[in-house]
């Protein structure tokens, strides 16, 4: 990857535990984004997402490494990163415009009322709550007020948007209503993202490139996965590609198997040298260290991977 919008170096992070011991949830993890780059990380629970997240966010700090991010190691938060969170996190006293124009004007401290208000609107109707600006999150559905907090990361014009399962405790029908706008949002503005998921259809759908994390404690990045599908693909087609379900297999196969099993099979993983996995038709092609392994894939079989 040439531009390294996103860059995080050789970061840990550690916890005290009882009696002198340190438990190491993971450590030396290295990954890069490109500007406009949508990524997912994948992983089951406990192998350290969140707080991946929430270092690049600049809410935690690593036990050692550092994350650069446009050319500056992140310090702490900044209004460049923008946070969608699980749960809305509205203040419940305002209301919708309330809410994005508090954003707004944190970022932006001298501009005046009208200027704050115009530029609120314009996310608020980009999110599809045009008519809604005065009610209070007391009198919104749960995929309004995540609009809400779509809207409101949108209105400060982050370098980076980072969400931690924000769909995750909605109905599939608004969640995936939810991700349709998400994704035309970011490929029309050209956002970069980070996204924490455990469904990964989701990822499918979303995602340039897809990281798989294997099980906590002492997780570590196993592999890069290169989303192979078009750019311009389609909730409804999705499935009909040629390569949709040997990419899915491939990462449930992670999920299932080798997310457990990986250290042994593969204790001499380098941290700094991930393989980056490319499905592609007629063959699947693993690309490490600028060197390339290639194995015969037939669709609708298991590639049964070996990165």
């Amino acid at each position: 990857m040439t531009d390294k919008f996103i860059s995080i170096e050789g970061i840990a992070k550690r916890y005290p535990g009882g009696s002198g011991a340190t438990t190491t949830i993971f450590e030396n993890l290295w990954l890069s984004m490109a500007r406009g780059e949508f990524c997912c990380v994948i992983g089951h629970s406990g192998c350290g997402k969140t707080t991946v997240l929430n270092i690049l966010a600049g809410l935690d700090a690593p036990s050692e490494g550092a994350v650069i991010v446009d050319g500056q190691a992140i310090s702490g938060t900044s209004l460049d990163r923008a946070v969608i969170f699980q749960s809305h996190a509205l203040l419940p006293w305002r209301t919708v415009l309330g809410n994005v124009a508090y954003a707004v004007s944190s970022k932006w401290r001298n501009w005046d009322r009208a200027k704050v208000k115009a530029h609120a609107q314009k996310f608020i109707d980009l999110v599809g709550l045009t008519g809604s600006e005065h009610k209070r999150p007391s009198e919104l559905s749960g995929g309004m007020k995540q609009r809400v907090g779509i809207a409101r990361a949108l209105s400060i014009t982050p370098k980076m948007m980072l969400m931690d399962e924000p769909f995750s405790a909605l109905d599939a029908l608004t969640r995936g209503t939810l991700q349709d706008e998400v994704r035309r949002i970011c490929l029309e503005t050209g956002q970069t993202a980070f996204m924490i998921t455990h469904d990964v259809d989701e990822a499918i759908y979303l995602a340039d490139k897809i990281f798989l994390m294997t099980n906590g404690p002492g997780a570590v990045l196993a592999e890069v996965v290169e989303n192979p599908l078009p750019r311009d693909r389609g909730r409804t087609d999705l499935h009909r590609h040629p390569l949709y379900y040997a990419l899915r297999n491939h990462i449930i196969d992670f999920l299932v198997t080798r997310s457990k099993t990986f250290a042994t099979e593969k204790p001499d993983h380098d941290p700094r040298n991930v393989p980056v996995v490319r499905i592609g038709k007629p063959g699947l092609t693993i690309a490490s260290s600028g060197e390339e392994q290639r194995q015969t894939w037939t669709p609708g079989t298991n590639p049964g991977l070996t990165a």
